[in-house]
Protein backbone atom coordinates (compact mmCIF):
# COMPACT_ATOMS: atom_id res chain seq x y z
CA UNK A 1 0.00 0.00 0.00
CA UNK A 2 1.60 3.24 -1.11
CA UNK A 3 1.65 6.86 -0.07
CA UNK A 4 -1.79 8.34 0.26
CA UNK A 5 -3.55 11.61 0.73
CA UNK A 6 -6.90 13.26 0.17
CA UNK A 7 -7.38 12.89 -3.57
CA UNK A 8 -8.80 15.52 -5.88
CA UNK A 9 -11.78 13.28 -6.54
CA UNK A 10 -14.70 14.46 -4.44
CA UNK A 11 -15.99 11.98 -1.88
CA UNK A 12 -19.62 12.94 -1.39
CA UNK A 13 -20.33 11.46 2.00
CA UNK A 14 -23.23 12.05 4.33
CA UNK A 15 -23.27 10.38 7.70
CA UNK A 16 -25.61 10.33 10.65
CA UNK A 17 -24.89 8.94 14.10
CA UNK A 18 -26.36 8.57 17.55
CA UNK A 19 -25.80 6.77 20.83
CA UNK A 20 -28.50 5.70 23.27
CA UNK A 21 -28.28 4.35 26.82
CA UNK A 22 -30.87 1.64 26.15
CA UNK A 23 -33.53 0.56 28.61
CA UNK A 24 -31.60 -1.33 31.29
CA UNK A 25 -28.13 0.22 31.65
CA UNK A 26 -27.56 3.09 34.09
CA UNK A 27 -24.57 4.49 32.18
CA UNK A 28 -23.82 4.78 28.49
CA UNK A 29 -20.40 3.20 28.03
CA UNK A 30 -20.37 3.67 24.25
CA UNK A 31 -18.60 6.51 22.47
CA UNK A 32 -18.80 7.53 18.81
CA UNK A 33 -16.84 9.83 16.53
CA UNK A 34 -18.02 10.82 13.07
CA UNK A 35 -16.35 13.25 10.67
CA UNK A 36 -17.23 13.61 6.98
CA UNK A 37 -14.35 16.10 6.74
CA UNK A 38 -10.61 15.30 6.71
CA UNK A 39 -8.90 14.29 9.94
CA UNK A 40 -5.16 14.64 9.55
CA UNK A 41 -4.29 12.92 6.28
CA UNK A 42 -7.44 10.80 6.28
CA UNK A 43 -10.29 12.12 4.11
CA UNK A 44 -12.86 11.29 6.82
CA UNK A 45 -13.07 9.16 9.95
CA UNK A 46 -15.75 7.14 11.75
CA UNK A 47 -15.31 5.31 15.07
CA UNK A 48 -17.53 3.32 17.42
CA UNK A 49 -16.23 2.12 20.80
CA UNK A 50 -17.98 0.08 23.49
CA UNK A 51 -16.35 0.38 26.90
CA UNK A 52 -16.20 -2.20 29.63
CA UNK A 53 -15.33 -1.94 33.31
CA UNK A 54 -16.86 -0.53 36.46
CA UNK A 55 -19.53 2.14 36.82
CA UNK A 56 -17.37 4.95 35.40
CA UNK A 57 -14.52 2.99 33.87
CA UNK A 58 -16.30 1.73 30.74
CA UNK A 59 -17.49 5.10 29.51
CA UNK A 60 -14.07 6.61 30.30
CA UNK A 61 -12.27 3.84 28.39
CA UNK A 62 -14.32 4.31 25.23
CA UNK A 63 -14.05 8.11 25.26
CA UNK A 64 -10.37 8.10 26.20
CA UNK A 65 -9.48 5.63 23.46
CA UNK A 66 -11.31 7.53 20.74
CA UNK A 67 -9.85 10.89 21.76
CA UNK A 68 -6.32 9.45 21.85
CA UNK A 69 -6.83 7.77 18.47
CA UNK A 70 -8.09 10.95 16.79
CA UNK A 71 -5.30 13.06 18.33
CA UNK A 72 -2.69 10.67 16.95
CA UNK A 73 -4.27 10.68 13.48
CA UNK A 74 -4.17 14.48 13.46
CA UNK A 75 -0.41 14.56 14.06
CA UNK A 76 0.40 11.39 12.13
CA UNK A 77 3.51 11.08 9.96
CA UNK A 78 2.91 7.55 8.67
CA UNK A 79 2.71 7.27 4.85
CA UNK A 80 -0.04 4.64 4.67
CA UNK A 81 -3.61 4.29 5.89
CA UNK A 82 -2.91 1.12 7.84
CA UNK A 83 0.25 2.63 9.27
CA UNK A 84 -1.73 5.66 10.39
CA UNK A 85 -4.45 3.59 12.01
CA UNK A 86 -1.95 1.22 13.62
CA UNK A 87 -0.03 4.06 15.26
CA UNK A 88 -3.27 5.68 16.38
CA UNK A 89 -4.51 2.44 17.92
CA UNK A 90 -1.19 2.01 19.71
CA UNK A 91 -1.60 5.47 21.21
CA UNK A 92 -5.17 4.70 22.25
CA UNK A 93 -4.16 1.41 23.86
CA UNK A 94 -1.28 2.99 25.75
CA UNK A 95 -3.44 5.85 26.99
CA UNK A 96 -6.24 3.62 28.29
CA UNK A 97 -3.83 1.13 29.88
CA UNK A 98 -1.86 3.88 31.59
CA UNK A 99 -5.02 5.43 33.04
CA UNK A 100 -6.15 2.02 34.29
CA UNK A 101 -2.82 1.43 36.02
CA UNK A 102 -2.67 4.88 37.61
CA UNK A 103 -6.27 5.12 38.84
CA UNK A 104 -7.86 2.52 41.06
CA UNK A 105 -11.38 3.34 39.84
CA UNK A 106 -10.34 2.55 36.27
CA UNK A 107 -8.69 -0.82 36.95
CA UNK A 108 -9.79 -3.50 34.51
CA UNK A 109 -11.32 -1.15 31.98
CA UNK A 110 -11.05 -1.65 28.23
CA UNK A 111 -13.03 -1.07 25.08
CA UNK A 112 -13.96 -2.48 21.72
CA UNK A 113 -13.01 -0.33 18.74
CA UNK A 114 -14.13 -0.25 15.12
CA UNK A 115 -12.96 2.50 12.78
CA UNK A 116 -13.32 3.26 9.08
CA UNK A 117 -12.14 5.80 6.55
CA UNK A 118 -13.62 6.06 3.05
CA UNK A 119 -11.63 6.75 -0.12
CA UNK A 120 -13.12 7.08 -3.62
CA UNK A 121 -12.44 3.45 -4.54
CA UNK A 122 -12.33 1.63 -1.21
CA UNK A 123 -13.02 1.62 2.49
CA UNK A 124 -10.33 0.90 5.08
CA UNK A 125 -11.64 -0.78 8.22
CA UNK A 126 -10.01 -1.67 11.54
CA UNK A 127 -11.58 -3.52 14.46
CA UNK A 128 -10.86 -4.89 17.92
CA UNK A 129 -13.58 -6.70 19.85
CA UNK A 130 -17.18 -7.21 18.79
CA UNK A 131 -18.36 -3.82 17.57
CA UNK A 132 -19.02 -4.22 13.87
CA UNK A 133 -18.97 -2.70 10.40
CA UNK A 134 -21.46 -3.74 7.70
CA UNK A 135 -21.93 -2.95 4.04
CA UNK A 136 -25.60 -2.42 3.23
CA UNK A 137 -27.14 -2.51 -0.23
CA UNK A 138 -29.57 -5.03 -1.67
CA UNK A 139 -28.20 -7.25 1.09
CA UNK A 140 -26.46 -6.59 4.38
CA UNK A 141 -22.94 -7.99 4.73
CA UNK A 142 -20.87 -8.07 7.91
CA UNK A 143 -17.28 -7.10 7.08
CA UNK A 144 -15.61 -7.34 10.48
CA UNK A 145 -15.20 -10.57 12.41
CA UNK A 146 -15.94 -10.48 16.13
CA UNK A 147 -13.16 -11.16 18.59
CA UNK A 148 -15.46 -13.05 20.94
CA UNK A 149 -15.97 -16.37 22.67
CA UNK A 150 -19.05 -17.26 20.63
CA UNK A 151 -17.34 -16.37 17.34
CA UNK A 152 -14.57 -18.82 18.20
CA UNK A 153 -17.21 -21.45 18.92
CA UNK A 154 -18.85 -20.80 15.55
CA UNK A 155 -15.51 -21.09 13.74
CA UNK A 156 -14.79 -24.41 15.47
CA UNK A 157 -18.22 -25.74 14.49
CA UNK A 158 -19.35 -25.91 18.11
CA UNK A 159 -22.16 -23.38 17.66
CA UNK A 160 -24.52 -22.53 14.82
CA UNK A 161 -24.30 -18.97 13.52
CA UNK A 162 -28.02 -18.48 14.06
CA UNK A 163 -27.63 -19.31 17.76
CA UNK A 164 -24.67 -17.02 18.44
CA UNK A 165 -26.77 -13.88 18.95
CA UNK A 166 -28.67 -15.43 21.87
CA UNK A 167 -25.84 -17.41 23.47
CA UNK A 168 -25.41 -16.61 27.21
CA UNK A 169 -21.72 -15.81 26.65
CA UNK A 170 -22.27 -13.59 23.62
CA UNK A 171 -20.77 -10.58 25.44
CA UNK A 172 -17.47 -12.27 26.29
CA UNK A 173 -14.82 -10.70 24.05
CA UNK A 174 -11.33 -12.09 23.47
CA UNK A 175 -9.58 -8.89 22.41
CA UNK A 176 -9.93 -5.28 23.64
CA UNK A 177 -8.15 -1.94 23.67
CA UNK A 178 -6.46 -0.98 26.94
CA UNK A 179 -6.24 -4.42 28.55
CA UNK A 180 -2.70 -5.54 27.65
CA UNK A 181 0.56 -3.80 26.72
CA UNK A 182 -0.09 -4.42 23.04
CA UNK A 183 -3.26 -4.90 21.04
CA UNK A 184 -3.70 -6.49 17.63
CA UNK A 185 -6.38 -5.22 15.27
CA UNK A 186 -7.83 -6.81 12.16
CA UNK A 187 -7.74 -4.70 9.00
CA UNK A 188 -9.93 -4.90 5.92
CA UNK A 189 -9.81 -3.18 2.53
CA UNK A 190 -13.28 -3.18 1.03
CA UNK A 191 -14.23 -2.22 -2.51
CA UNK A 192 -17.98 -1.56 -2.32
CA UNK A 193 -20.06 -3.01 -5.12
CA UNK A 194 -22.52 -0.80 -6.98
CA UNK A 195 -25.42 -1.90 -4.81
CA UNK A 196 -23.50 -1.31 -1.56
CA UNK A 197 -24.79 2.15 -0.75
CA UNK A 198 -24.26 2.42 3.00
CA UNK A 199 -21.78 1.63 5.74
CA UNK A 200 -23.03 0.78 9.21
CA UNK A 201 -20.81 0.90 12.28
CA UNK A 202 -22.48 -0.24 15.50
CA UNK A 203 -22.08 -1.73 18.95
CA UNK A 204 -23.55 -5.04 20.03
CA UNK A 205 -26.39 -3.22 21.74
CA UNK A 206 -27.90 -3.10 18.26
CA UNK A 207 -26.87 -6.47 16.83
CA UNK A 208 -27.77 -8.45 19.95
CA UNK A 209 -31.29 -7.06 19.79
CA UNK A 210 -32.02 -7.07 16.05
CA UNK A 211 -31.13 -9.66 13.43
CA UNK A 212 -28.96 -8.52 10.52
CA UNK A 213 -31.69 -8.94 7.92
CA UNK A 214 -34.05 -6.62 9.79
CA UNK A 215 -31.27 -4.07 10.26
CA UNK A 216 -30.62 -4.09 6.52
CA UNK A 217 -34.34 -3.82 5.75
CA UNK A 218 -34.76 -0.74 7.97
CA UNK A 219 -31.73 0.99 6.47
CA UNK A 220 -32.93 0.32 2.91
CA UNK A 221 -36.44 1.49 3.80
CA UNK A 222 -35.18 4.89 4.88
CA UNK A 223 -32.42 5.41 2.32
CA UNK A 224 -33.40 9.03 1.66
CA UNK A 225 -33.41 9.89 5.36
CA UNK A 226 -30.57 7.99 7.08
CA UNK A 227 -31.14 9.95 10.28
CA UNK A 228 -34.61 8.43 10.44
CA UNK A 229 -33.12 4.98 9.84
CA UNK A 230 -30.78 5.51 12.80
CA UNK A 231 -33.65 6.53 15.07
CA UNK A 232 -35.82 3.64 13.86
CA UNK A 233 -33.02 1.17 14.64
CA UNK A 234 -32.54 2.57 18.14
CA UNK A 235 -36.28 2.48 18.77
CA UNK A 236 -36.54 -1.10 17.51
CA UNK A 237 -33.59 -2.26 19.65
CA UNK A 238 -35.26 -0.71 22.69
CA UNK A 239 -38.60 -2.26 21.75
CA UNK A 240 -36.88 -5.65 21.74
CA UNK A 241 -35.50 -5.09 25.23
CA UNK A 242 -32.78 -2.46 24.99
CA UNK A 243 -30.49 -4.58 27.16
CA UNK A 244 -27.34 -2.62 26.31
CA UNK A 245 -26.18 0.75 25.07
CA UNK A 246 -26.91 1.28 21.37
CA UNK A 247 -24.54 3.22 19.11
CA UNK A 248 -24.87 3.62 15.35
CA UNK A 249 -23.15 5.44 12.51
CA UNK A 250 -24.64 5.21 9.01
CA UNK A 251 -22.58 6.58 6.10
CA UNK A 252 -24.08 7.08 2.66
CA UNK A 253 -21.68 5.99 -0.07
CA UNK A 254 -23.87 6.87 -3.05
CA UNK A 255 -23.15 10.30 -4.52
CA UNK A 256 -26.13 12.58 -4.99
Amino acid sequence: MGVYGVTEEVIALKSYSTTDKGKTREVNQDYIYSSDEPVGMLPNLYIVADGMGGYNAGDYASRCSVEAFVAQVQKNEQPTVIGTMTEALKAANTTVLQQARENEEFRGMGTTFVAATVFPDRVYVMNVGDSRLYLVGDEIKQITVDHSYVEEMVRKGELQRKDARIHPKKNVITRAVGVEDTVEADFYEVEPEKDSCYLLLCTDGLTNMIEDEEIGHLIRKYTRTPQEAVHKLVRKANDYGGKDNISIIIIGLKQE
